[in-house]
């Protein structure tokens, strides 16, 4: 028995009921009539993406809007140091120094990691103070960023999609948990481009190797003149930026004969970007030689200035070379600078598995000077009102001991500040519950920071992307996906 019983074999001989053939067509037709009024929607709502010159991939580009910074300085302590150790005061884990941790939070199933942990809660081994007029909290373990509290807008409720140190760190700086995405300084740069063109538009200032990588600071699929450059605090910025002495007078002439045979080449070339590209990076290169020489010069800052990032005390003096290295390239209009707080070791950073209390000391003993420092003396050269200055490890710390007198991983939770041009200086946002294990109020992911980024350089975050394999690619992910976090910006 036919199953379609009810039906007679059409025009076409499918065999489908008349109904539902005429369903299927309309259907379609409705299908089709929405994805045209979908591309015609798509394309009056959605920015194009960023005109990209190859022989100028650097030029600068306007913002959507209204932009309330323009450069960056990202100070990345890998390794994370415990928010309840740094700006989020517990007096309730005070209280409950060598408690088991309650059941509450063991039967939470939010907190279910924590079931089979057995150590005792740890009280922060440091003394805590209102500081400033804003009488926000800030740990004695960072007595100089306490003096800088009234600039800074702490979030205390941020949350890591890992708890492990390489995915964690990607997410941070790339958006997602593994490699193979533009790093936020090459976002950056790809979409407004960089004020200084001699000079990399994104630097990056490390010592030792980070978590996860260069993929923290690369390109990927955006065009290579948006990758991070590394450069050096001591010694030439770059390496082997310099020519050997023999060929350093014949310099020039070598470059305009090797772009003259790059210009033969590319004229049977045309619309080759890539090929536009790398001969436009030749000339940088060169121009970079004295302009990189020129900015890594410390040698002409002030004694004042030397002091205040602690370049003459060996405790200090390498992270804060980077700092003040910082501010000459911010200076010089560079648009994103990172700086990592590896300086030696520990070379794991703050990553306090056991003496927590030494590991901690070490790195603010390293890092806080020169931090507040850098705050200071950009206040004072009037350049803070348009840099960004943030300062966050890649997730937070368990508020209990990890079988010592240290803390384990914790994504649930941490701490970060931000400062400088449009935030609401001397302000905390969002909060974790009593113990510090996890955030309660207005939790905020990664992608929440970066679309806060991005609106500050004037960007609307959906709207800066890169067509990739046939899909909008971007720093926040799938378009509706972020949030600005509500009271970081004026």
């Amino acid at each position: 028995m036919n199953r379609f019983s009810n039906t007679r074999p059409g025009c076409c001989g499918s065999g489908l009921p008349v109904s539902s053939r005429r369903d299927f067509l309309r259907r379609a037709g409705l299908g089709m009539g929405g994805l045209a009024l979908g591309s015609l929607l798509d394309g009056e709502t959605r920015a194009e993406s960023p005109t990209i010159d190859p022989r100028n991939p650097l030029a600068v580009r306007p913002p959507h809007i209204s932009a309330q910074v323009d450069r960056m300085i990202f100070l990345f302590q890998y390794g994370s140091p415990g928010q309840m150790d740094t700006f989020d005061y517990k007096p309730e884990l005070q209280k409950r120094d060598g408690q088991p941790l309650p059941d509450s939070y063991k039967n939470d199933p939010k907190t279910a990691f924590v079931a089979s942990i057995a150590d005792k809660l740890m009280a922060s081994p440091f003394g805590w103070k209102q500081r400033g007029q804003s009488g926000l909290w800030v740990s004695d373990l960072l007595p100089h960023m306490a003096e800088c509290v009234d600039d800074m807008c702490v979030i205390r409720s941020m949350v890591s999609g890992s708890n492990n140190h390489a995915p964690s760190a990607l997410e941070l700086n790339t958006g997602v948990l593994i490699e193979g995405k533009p790093s936020m300084g090459s976002w950056l740069t790809y979409g407004l481009g960089s004020e200084n063109q001699d000079l990399p538009g994104y630097v990056v200032l490390y010592e030792v190797g980070s978590y996860g990588g260069p993929g923290n600071w690369g390109n990927s699929f955006l065009p290579a003149a948006f990758g991070g450059v590394r450069f050096r605090d001591q010694g030439d910025p770059v390496f082997d930026l310099t020519p050997p002495d023999p060929y350093a007078a014949s310099q020039r002439a070598t470059i305009d004969l090797v772009q003259a045979l790059n210009g033969e080449h590319q004229r049977d070339r045309v619309g080759h970007p890539e090929l536009e590209s790398r001969i436009a990076s030749y000339e940088l290169a060169y121009r970079m030689q004295a302009a990189a020489m020129d900015v890594g010069d410390l040698s002409g800052e002030s004694t004042a200035t030397r002091q205040l990032y602690g370049i003459d005390d060996e405790a200090t003096a390498r992270y804060g070379r980077k700092c003040l290295l910082a501010r000459r390239l911010i200076e010089r209009g560079v648009r994103v600078v990172q700086i990592y707080n590896g300086v030696a070791d520990p070379k794991d950073g703050w990553d306090a598995h056991a003496d927590l209390k030494g590991n901690h000391e070490f790195n603010a003993r390293a890092t806080d000077k020169p931090t507040a420092g850098l705050l200071k003396d950009l206040k004072s050269r009037g350049l803070l009102e348009r840099t960004l200055v943030v300062w966050c490890g890649e997730f937070g710390r368990t508020p209990h001991s990890d079988g010592g007198r240290g803390r384990n991983h914790n994504g649930l939770a941490f701490s970060m500040w931000m400062a400088g041009g449009g935030v609401r200086g001397g302000t905390a946002l969002g909060a974790t519950d009593e113990l510090g294990l996890h955030a309660v109020e207005n939790p905020h992911t990664v992608h929440d920071l970066h679309a806060t980024i991005l609106t500050a350089f004037g960007m609307r975050p959906d709207d800066l992307f890169h067509e990739h394999n046939g899909r909008p690619e971007r720093l926040t992910g799938v378009a509706g996906s972020s949030k600005v976090i509500p009271g970081v910006i004026r």
